[in-house]
């Protein structure tokens, strides 16, 4: 009798546990949104303030890459300007002298034609004068337009130049390592003193105050989900301990895919399952890779 008291008890127990409803509705991991800053300039690391787990802020400079060979550079295309802007020709002074010549000449021609109206001259006069007038404007037009055309070509020479110097500047900058927004750093890749090359990642960095737990959701779920929708997360530190979060589903894929072998859903004989991201604040103790559950 007492055998049978006992079976009926764990089948009691068994159908209990089988019509509880589940904590959760869903699992995953949680992430952070990751950044891994490279070498925009290559050169020696003069500087280099930076160490894993350190919180940085949205435009502090952590680091700096010799620039001697650029200011260099800057220097001597200063200087070959400078030895373009003098050679540029005064053009008002180069031929001040034949103007005055021309205004000379055309004084004499007024003359011979008030002398040749009078009948005190005889026309050859005028037309000579006629004719150094229009030899000297030509001289004076073909003068001005070489000069001009000089001018005009050094100062192409010039905006190149200054073209170069602003590129020259702007890797100036590049040479200043900031760190693009706030965060904490995860990994360092380099070491104050060392040579980078352009493109070299030289540390990773997350912003920690907003996490994202990246969970899966079977197909008959997706009708009770939507974006926007507010959530209640668990933070799973192990050993049965949990922390509670509000949080916010921003992302639901729009492919389905293949069941990852480390998730479990509500539905085990899913094959096909939909990743979403639900927004979480952070307090501070929420880590990337850590597990939580969703509860919808």
């Amino acid at each position: 009798m007492k055998n049978i008291f006992a079976i009926v008890s764990v089948a009691m127990t068994l159908a209990a546990c089988g019509t509880s409803e589940k904590e959760y509705d869903a699992t995953g991991t949680f992430e952070a949104t990751e950044t891994t800053v490279s070498a925009e300039q290559g050169g020696r690391l003069l500087t280099f303030d930076v160490k894993e787990g350190d919180p940085v802020e949205t435009g502090r400079e952590v680091g700096l890459i010799d620039t001697t060979d650029t200011w260099l550079k800057i220097l001597q295309l200063q200087a070959t300007k400078a030895v373009y802007q003098s050679q540029k020709p005064d053009i008002k002074k180069q031929i001040a002298a034949l103007r005055q010549q021309l205004a000379k000449a055309q004084a004499e021609q007024r003359r011979y034609q008030e002398l040749v109206s009078d009948g005190a001259a005889p026309s050859k006069m005028l037309d000579d004068a006629k004719s150094q007038v229009q030899v000297l404007q030509r001289q004076l037009d073909a003068q001005v337009s070489a000069l001009s055309t000089n001018t005009q070509a050094l100062n192409r020479q010039m905006n190149a130049t200054e073209a170069q110097i602003s590129q020259l500047r702007e890797q100036l900058k590049k040479c200043r390592i900031v760190a693009p927004q706030s965060g904490s750093v995860l990994e360092k890749y380099v070491e104050r003193g060392e040579f980078v090359a352009i493109g070299k990642p030289l540390f990773k960095m997350a912003d920690m105050e907003e996490m994202y737990l990246r969970a899966y959701v079977t197909s008959a779920q997706l009708q009770d989900i939507k974006v926007g929708q507010q959530v209640k997360v668990f933070a799973d530190y192990g050993g049965g301990q949990k922390k509670t979060y509000p949080g916010t589903v921003s992302w639901i894929s729009g492919r389905s895919e293949f069941t990852p072998k480390t998730i479990l859903t509500d539905d085990e004989r899913a094959d096909l399952v939909y990743a979403m991201k639900i927004r979480v604040k952070n307090d501070g103790y929420i880590k990337i890779g850590m597990y939580g559950e969703v509860k919808f």
